[in-house]
Parts: C-alpha cells; structure tokens; sequence
C-alpha cells in the first residue's frame, strides 16, 4: 500500500459520507440516533470543514478512499480545545495502520493551529478507535464537553498536546 494523507474535496463527499454509515452496520451500533450516521453535515463534509481552525483529511491508496479524520471548533469548547471528528475507515483499511497516520495528521494539525487539547466523542462499539485513542494518550472525561449535538455518543475523551 501506498498510502497517501490528503485534504478532502468536495467530490470525496459521497464515499465519505458511505464510509461513515457502512462503519455502524459493521460494527453493528444498534441506536444511530444522535450520532455521525444521523448527522446531516455527514454528506456534505467538504463544506462542514471550510470553518475556521477546522481540518479534514481522506486516506487514499491508488484512487481508493479508504477513512477520514478531522479536527473541528466544535460549540462550547474551550477556546483552546477541538474536537476530533467523523474519523472512520472502511473495512479495508482496518488494521493496517492507517487511522493512527490519520490521527497522529489531525494532532499535527490541532498544534499547528494553536490548539492545546483535543477532544473527542465515540462509542463502545467502536472498541478499535478508542483501544487508539488510549493508547494516543487520550484520558476519560465523566461527562461532554462542548455541544456537537451528538447524544447517542456515551464515550468522552481528552487529550493534553505537548
């Protein structure tokens, strides 16, 4: 694999948007409700990602999107903290190391535009995102932070950038 770590663009939005709804039958997430899946702003993400101090990218083999991963000024959070956001791979690309180079480009980018913490919202379904997260450095949080409209997520997570 040659994989390449790229900013999205506006034609990415469908595989994307697929990518992501695919990721919950696969893991079998039985309530989508207040979650990615539901969230209107899925099939548009190229627009979602033009906000300021925001960031999106698309792991791609040979012409083949395989994931995203973004950081986003998600409401209410602290001036100093984003939210990394709509971060999922497709089947193929599981396991093989490519969310971690998704994750580590959007904690790149998070220092880059000031921030100082990232934060993130997920599920238990998704055992394998946040089994990287943990090991990333990011710590449980009791409660969200923030307001991302995403209620069905029951997972919150922080992490300090050094």
């Amino acid at each position: 694999m040659s994989v390449i770590i790229r900013e999205n663009k506006v034609e990415d939005n469908a595989i994307l948007a697929k990518i992501i709804r695919t990721a919950f039958h696969d893991f079998e997430v039985s309530c989508t409700d207040g979650t990615a899946y539901s969230d209107p702003t899925t099939d548009d993400l190229y627009s979602l990602f033009q906000t300021e101090k925001s960031a999106f990218f698309v792991a791609e083999d040979d012409g083949l999107i395989l994931g995203c991963c973004g950081i986003f000024p998600t409401d209410n959070l602290p001036d100093d903290t984003t939210e990394l956001a709509k971060f999922y791979l497709s089947k193929e690309a599981r396991g093989k190391g490519i969310g971690k180079l998704l994750l580590e480009k959007c904690l790149e980018k998070a220092k880059h535009l000031g921030y100082k913490k990232v934060y993130l919202e997920s599920i238990p379904e998704f055992s394998k995102a946040v089994s990287i997260y943990e090991k990333q450095g990011f710590q449980y949080l009791e409660k969200p932070l923030g307001n991302s409209g995403h209620s069905g997520c029951n997972l919150w997570m922080l992490k300090n950038l050094n």
